[in-house]
């Protein structure tokens, strides 16, 4: 139970730390080409600015999901620690 509750604990941090910061890294590149990104098509054009959006906006499940899962795997965690090995 501790290893499962490592898991969900660390992993889905992890996968939307990697989502957050690929979007960013595409944000930025746009900026640093001129252009202007769009958050909701998530493409970079060289229209008027758009208005910001953040990410826990544009992706409420997702990010809803991964914590919810970090938070089911604390509770394993704990379970895991307080249930003694057979």
């Amino acid at each position: 139970m501790l290893r499962l509750g490592l898991i969900l604990l660390i992993l889905p941090g992890v996968v939307l730390m990697g989502v957050f910061w690929s979007e960013l890294n595409s944000v930025n590149q746009c900026l640093a080409a001129g252009g202007s990104f769009d958050y909701m098509a998530e493409v970079c054009d060289m229209q008027a600015s758009h208005p910001f959006i953040p990410f826990a906006v544009r992706n409420p499940m997702f990010v809803n999901l991964t914590m919810l899962a970090s938070a089911a795997g604390f509770c394993c965690c704990l379970f895991g620690l307080y249930v003694r090995r057979r």
